[in-house]
């Protein structure tokens, strides 16, 4: 009896070595998503179909740079594909902006201006 239950931790420790292995084998690249063959763009458009929002990662860079990454595994090689992000920095410099330079708004006499002459006409 002892010699079965040895004999079956000998082959789950078995099984996960080889698993551990062949996942160790594998190549490991980072790379833009342009870089890819149309299939593999193929294939990472049906594993994402609602986008990347969700499994996007920052990668910081020490010189203080960033960039975007989204995993994509394949038989052989896992990637960190590089995604291209527009990052809105605008909002901060909106309110340093006078929208109006301390003038009236133009037009803004004509709009009143139609405004009382409507109320003339009813």
């Amino acid at each position: 009896m002892k010699i079965c239950f040895d004999m079956q931790i000998l082959l789950i420790l078995a099984e996960n070595l080889a698993t551990m292995m062949t996942n160790n084998t594998k190549k490991r690249i980072v790379t833009s998503i342009h870089n890819l063959t149309p299939e593999q763009l193929e294939e990472v458009k049906a594993l994402y179909p609602r986008g990347f929002s969700e499994v996007m990662s920052r990668i910081d860079k020490p010189n203080g740079d960033f960039f975007y990454v989204v995993p994509y595994e394949t038989e052989d090689t896992s990637y960190l594909l590089k995604i291209d992000v527009k990052i809105d920095d605008s909002a901060d410099s909106v309110e340093d902006d006078d929208l109006y330079n301390d003038e009236e708004i133009a037009g803004a006499d004509e709009i009143q201006d139609d405004a009382v002459a409507d109320d003339d006409m009813e």
